[in-house]
Formats: C-alpha cells, sequence, structure tokens
C-alpha cells in the first residue's frame, strides 16, 4: 500500500492554478488547429479572456498567502511564453501553405 503524502494547502493551489494554465494552453491549441486562425477576433477575445480569468485566479491566490506573487507572475509568463511559440508556429504553417 502507497503511503498518503501529505500535501500543502501552498502545493495544492500552485498545482491547481497549474493545471488551469496548462488547460488554457490546451484549449488555443484545439482552437488553432480546429477553429480559427490567430488573426480571428473570437481566438482573441477567448485568449483574453481565459488570461484574465487565470490572473484573476492567481491574484486571489497571492492574496490568501496561498501562491508567491513571484510564483503567480512566474506561472502567467510561462503560459505566455508557451503560447507564444504556438503561435509562431501556427503562422509559419499558415505561411507556408498559402505560398503552396
Amino acid at each position: 500500500m502507497i503511503p498518503e503524502v501529505a500535501v500543502s494547502n501552498e502545493e495544492q493551489a500552485y498545482a491547481l492554478l497549474k493545471a488551469d494554465a496548462d488547460k488554457i494552453l490546451q484549449l488555443i491549441k484545439v482552437q488553432i488547429d480546429n477553429l480559427t486562425m490567430p488573426q480571428c477576433p473570437l481566438y482573441e477575445e477567448v485568449l483574453d479572456t481565459q488570461m484574465f480569468g487565470l490572473s484573476r485566479e492567481i491574484d486571489f491566490a497571492v492574496r490568501l498567502q496561498l501562491i508567491t506573487e513571484e510564483d503567480g507572475k512566474q506561472l502567467i509568463d510561462n503560459l505566455e511564453k508557451e503560447l507564444s511559440v504556438l503561435h509562431e508556429a501556427t503562422q509559419e504553417k499558415y505561411q507556408q501553405a498559402k505560398s503552396k
């Protein structure tokens, strides 16, 4: 039997916020792959809405002292970097398809 590991509130809060960030990245991947191009206002609105929601969750967790402000900024920065890489790859793919 595996012993239960106690997880602190801080670790749990960070894990939940990280999971939400991962969901946003996955949502955007699905949207790019199946629905719209990054130039589409719908894409931008979904991204803006999701990022705003995550930032509010992070602010709340920081105010409760469940995570540090630095950890919250790092979560947002990492997500923004991943989204930027995804966006650039999609743009390159779109430009290649357009030039054929």
